[in-house]
């Protein structure tokens, strides 16, 4: 798992080996979703969740602890260090937030934001024993994000709210799946330079919908995939005007084929 995400830090694997997962499911058996469906496992022998499943946390509402393989990837690439501040919208029970908090430690800190009440509630508890994590039940949308380095988004939104885009401090990294439309799920890299925020599509990715930040209603410009998979940076509307190189318009956010610097 750690060599496919391709990370250079050799911590990596060892956080996924310290961290059980298992205490952040609840008891099994577990319903997995393997394929196109689901199925319960065999036994409450964890052997069964380390493998590159996804676990069933809500079913009726459609909310898994993601997919092992996909979160090393994702957290190889932004590159979490000690003493940063990481943001964690869409925590679940906290599984992917233990690991993000052993990689910022010590000196760093972990915010994690989760809306469903009972997903919360479980988190606060799996994370009492993990230092510098905050669990906050609310809606990361509504009530905007303290200045970070890692933003690390578990819900589809159409565009990042701006909020979220100005709590990036420089060098600041957020990564999110982008769900411009229903057929265009990617996954983004966002880096704030000096020069503004870059922007690298990476991956196929598909979470379920960002309460509030999901709907493209005010949309002026909605890109196929391969137009979304060509943007290269993200500007507000308030610091620049589309122009003729936006790739996909959505609010007060648009996406640009052209990479951060001078025009």
């Amino acid at each position: 798992m750690a060599a496919n995400a391709g990370s250079a830090d050799p911590r990596l694997e060892g956080v996924f080996a310290a961290v059980p997962r298992e205490a952040f499911l609840g008891p099994g058996p577990w319903t997995v979703v393997a394929g196109n469906g689901k199925v319960e496992t065999p036994s409450a022998d964890p052997v069964h969740i380390y493998q590159n499943v996804l676990v069933a946390l809500d079913a009726d509402k459609g909310i898994n602890n993601g997919e092992p393989f996909l979160h090393a990837i994702w957290i190889g690439k932004v590159a979490p260090k000690p003493g940063e501040i990481v943001t964690h919208v869409g925590a679940g029970t906290g599984y992917y937030t233990a690991l993000l908090a052993q990689l910022i430690s010590p000196g760093g800190a972990v915010i994690a934001f989760e809306l469903e009440p009972s997903l919360a509630d479980r988190a606060i508890k799996n994370l009492e024993a993990y230092d510098g994590v905050t669990v906050i039940h609310g809606d990361a949308v509504i009530s905007g994000l303290p200045p970070s380095d890692i933003i690390y988004v578990n819900a589809g939104v159409a565009a990042p709210p701006a909020k979220w885009l100005k709590a990036l401090k420089p060098g600041g990294r957020m990564i999110f799946p982008w769900r411009p439309s229903e057929r265009v799920g990617l996954a983004v890299m966002v880096t704030r330079t000096e020069q503004g925020l870059a922007c690298d599509p990476f991956m196929r990715s598909w979470f379920i919908p960002c309460i509030g930040a999901s709907l493209a209603s005010s949309a002026t410009k909605i890109p196929n995939r391969e137009k979304a998979a060509r943007s290269r940076s993200i500007w507000l509307t308030a610091d620049k005007a589309p122009d003729h190189t936006a790739t996909a318009v959505i609010g007060d956010v648009w996406f640009s084929s052209r990479s951060t610097g001078p025009s």
